[in-house]
């Protein structure tokens, strides 16, 4: 029996543990990176397969026969085609709920940076500056309180309800929009509105909706202009929920004050790509995910999820 771990990069090497996959398998292959056109040759006698980015679709599984589950290291689906593995008879797995935390706690760092400045603060003072007369090369600008300003969450899933807590927590008052409000919804304290409202009343517009055929493009040259002046967009989600050219176009107009994000419509984002370039932009690589704590409960629950599979138990199968 073999698995291979086609993508086991992360923040550093070895953050992802796979000493549970070595105790269920004969051969147990992990490569940091797999390219495209090696992808076949890795998986060609593989049983099983763990997966981050990789393109597993018809024609790769057309190529290996012998694969009969992925095990994927993220909550979404959308880096593989799910219906082919699904015709191909391959289960795929995923681990939902993993980074919650993470990734509602990155999207409050990225809107603190915005609202106090402090690595151009820290770095300032590093090169003797004191308070005043720091040059605009710094990228401090005027700081300004979170409390008593509005914050809109668009999708209220976990990760959005997470971030709507930690708002709550700073004094804001928290709108939501969703397609569904569930009844356990009632004791958050939060008000759902329609979207257009709440990109009309909201300061700060986050995002944590998964990118289907319904919400691509969400936020694009319509839904930017509905936004309040000088208002904050964060994204945490998808890059594809939004319109990168938009977005650029509305800071270079003023219209849309910062722009903070850990996705991108192209990842990894490219030297020539416009958002790079663009005013109030705040970008990280990807890495809302990536805490000691969440890469721990993700490697655990990717064993946990293949030993169940190997006992005919259908755990978090998509």
């Amino acid at each position: 029996m073999k698995i291979v771990v086609l993508d086991s990069y992360c923040v550093r090497p070895g953050d992802l543990d796979w000493t549970g996959l070595y105790d269920l398998a004969d051969v147990v292959e992990e490569y940091p990176r797999t390219p495209p056109e090696q992808l076949i040759d890795r998986l060609r006698d593989a049983d099983f397969a763990v997966s981050n980015k990789c393109r597993i679709d018809d024609a790769v599984l057309d190529a290996c026969p012998r694969l009969r589950w992925v095990g994927l290291t993220a909550t979404g689906t959308d880096s593989l085609d799910l219906e082919a593995c699904h015709r191909h008879g391959v289960a795929v797995a995923n681990v939902p709920g993993y980074s919650t935390e993470s990734v509602a706690q990155h999207g409050f760092a990225l809107l603190l940076e915005l609202a106090n400045s402090i690595a151009g603060r820290a770095a300032s003072l590093r090169d003797g500056y004191w308070q005043t007369g720091v040059p605009d090369s710094y990228g401090i600008h005027p700081h300004f309180e979170l409390a008593g300003r509005t914050f809109g969450v668009v999708g209220y899933g976990a990760i959005g309800r997470a971030a709507a807590r930690i708002a709550k927590g700073f004094g804001m008052w928290v709108l939501a929009y969703t397609r569904h409000v569930k009844p356990e919804y009632a004791a958050d304290g939060v008000e759902f509105v329609p979207f257009e409202q709440l990109l009309e009343d909201s300061d700060v517009v986050s995002l944590h909706c998964p990118a289907t055929a319904e919400t691509r493009g969400i936020i694009n040259e319509a839904a930017l202009a509905a936004m309040k002046p000088g208002a904050i967009l964060l994204n945490t989600a998808r890059g594809a929920l939004v319109d990168e050219a938009a977005v650029c176009a509305a800071l270079k107009s003023g219209h849309l004050g910062y722009y903070a994000s850990d996705v991108a419509a192209h990842e990894p984002v490219r030297p020539k790509d416009e958002l790079l370039h663009c005013p109030n932009v705040l970008l990280t690589p990807h890495v809302a995910w990536a805490t000691q704590e969440a890469l721990a409960r993700l490697s655990a629950e990717v064993c946990a999820n293949l030993e169940a599979f190997l006992q005919g138990e259908r755990r978090n199968l998509v």
